[in-house]
């Protein structure tokens, strides 16, 4: 291998300073609006010091952030040495990172604004050791033809270990195929029946606290009361309005995350494409795949759909620490049989649990939320009497929640394949293999052994903690059974 060194492209020094600059957002708003907007240059005032050095405070803040981009791309180099990826960057004290090429897994890549404009992207190098969510090494912007050499040369290195055989069925298998494709329907209907409505008016309200000393709420008050006198329909129109401008907004940003959605399989690996403005691709081996998980929440559950998301012991999208990877945003459920068991064919997408909470262990679906439920209902009472015995009405969905988790909850065993069915607000079926699983463990608290029942859990290899799944409150038996399932 050529030991000769690369650098990144000069736009590296841009992105690293808009990065820094994004995180430091909040930061810049906070001082300035605590500021007032002020700009006063007379040093001779009073109030010159008070007013002038949080913001000059803030200045050698931002010139520190970029010069300390201009340092990492000067100091970032590259190259190919030994059968490894070799990378060394920093100014004063030199790290360098040694990354074998059959020890990489996947090469994840990103291309933002920057990056669509001077025709780059970024390479993220994944291995089968990463467990804290953060690449190998991140090359922050590369020519395609830069990035397109390092997977050749990390192709040539796996070659060489492998028999001419392989070299003949790998080339066969270099054909993609595609899993799914997502519509703009199917954008409109993930953006509807997410909880993204909900993060928007959020933010909305957050925004709205942050700068409420220049939002004149007395006179929106009395306009309001106004508007309430003469027509409840104009402010009920007011209230649809703004869930509508709120959906708007949700919409859009489902259309900049999820644009373009495709799952391709290509040498037994799923590739996952998506984003408009930032286009994200990731590669996960399909050996990799630890677990798959189908997601409902009521609204899906009602029309039919579902999200699946895969746990993976390695490969996660650009910037994301978390395993947890949407395979398919939103799917009907009557179609995602098909896909998932050609990508997994070990495992059985249509079996149901059989085993479910015995009728004695309906009050422990509801029975802790009582704890806090209770101290709660109490104060309300005694500050806001009479119409604090309203929060005694609280009382009924929580029973009524705790019912739905107690019809849902339930597993079953089938040869090699485990199957847990749970609910906390969404219907979650976890699907997972023996060899997948790192640790299973029973618990039993006193109350629960008193009724001669307890819960069983499981964890499988993903990010920092594993991704794991509990069937709650069944028979003891059957938690023992799961163990024995486990050891044998």
């Amino acid at each position: 291998m050529s030991d000769e060194k690369y650098k990144l492209h000069p736009v590296t020094a841009i992105i690293n300073v808009v990065k820094a600059l994004k995180d430091l957002l909040i930061p810049i708003a906070i001082i300035v609006v605590a500021n007032g907007f002020n700009l006063n240059f007379d040093y001779r005032d009073d109030k010159f010091f008070s007013e002038m050095v949080p913001l000059m405070f803030l200045f050698v803040i931002v010139i520190g952030t970029m010069v300390n981009g201009l340092v990492k791309w000067m100091t970032f180099t590259y190259w190919f040495e030994d059968r490894e990826l070799r990378v060394e960057y920093g100014l004063f004290v030199k790290k360098k990172r040694y990354i074998p090429f059959d020890r990489i897994q996947s090469l994840n890549y990103k291309e933002g604004i920057f990056h669509r404009i001077f025709t780059l992207v970024q390479v993220q190098v994944e291995t089968a050791g990463g467990k804290s969510g953060k690449p190998e090494a991140e090359l922050t912007a590369v020519t395609k033809m830069a990035a397109e050499e390092i997977e050749n040369q990390m192709r040539k290195v796996k070659q060489m270990g492998s028999s001419m055989e392989e070299d003949q069925e790998a080339a066969l298998e270099e054909s993609s195929t595609v899993i799914h494709k997502m519509q703009p329907k199917e954008l409109l209907l993930l953006a509807t029946t997410s909880s993204g409505i909900g993060v928007v008016l959020a933010g909305l309200f957050a925004a709205i606290s942050q700068f409420s000393q220049f939002i004149p709420f007395d006179a929106i008050y009395n306009e309001m009361a106004i508007l309430m006198k003469f027509s409840v329909i104009i402010v009920s129109f007011l209230i649809a309005f703004a869930f509508f401008v709120a959906w708007l907004i949700s919409v859009a940003l489902t259309f900049l995350n999820y644009y373009d959605f495709t799952v391709t399989e290509q040498n037994k690996r799923l590739i996952i494409t998506r984003g408009l403005l930032e286009k994200k691709r990731v590669t996960i081996p399909l050996h990799r795949v630890q677990a798959v998980k189908i997601i409902e929440n009521p609204f899906r559950q009602m029309l039919g759909l579902a999200t699946v998301v895969v746990e993976s012991a390695g490969g996660s999208f650009s910037g994301e620490k978390d395993k947890r990877i949407v395979l398919f945003p939103l799917i009907s459920k009557k179609m995602l049989i098909k896909p998932l068991s050609e990508l997994f064919p070990h495992i059985d997408f249509t079996m149901t649990p059989e085993v479910t909470p015995p009728k004695r262990a309906q009050p422990f679906f509801y029975r802790v939320d009582f704890l806090w439920m209770v101290p709660l209902i109490g104060v309300l009472t005694y500050f806001f009497y009479p119409y604090g015995l309203l929060s005694l009405l609280i009382i009924v969905p929580i029973i009524l929640l705790g019912r739905w988790q107690f019809k849902t909850a339930g597993y079953l065993l089938n040869g090699q394949q485990i199957t847990i069915v749970s609910r906390t607000i969404s219907r979650v079926t976890f699907f997972a293999e023996k060899k997948r699983i790192q640790v299973t463990q029973g618990s039993q608290t006193y109350f629960q052994k008193r009724k001669q029942i307890g819960s069983a859990r499981i964890v499988v290899m993903s990010g920092m903690t594993g991704a794991s799944a509990t069937v709650r409150h069944i028979e003891q038996q059957e938690v023992e059974t799961i163990l024995q399932w486990y050891e044998r």
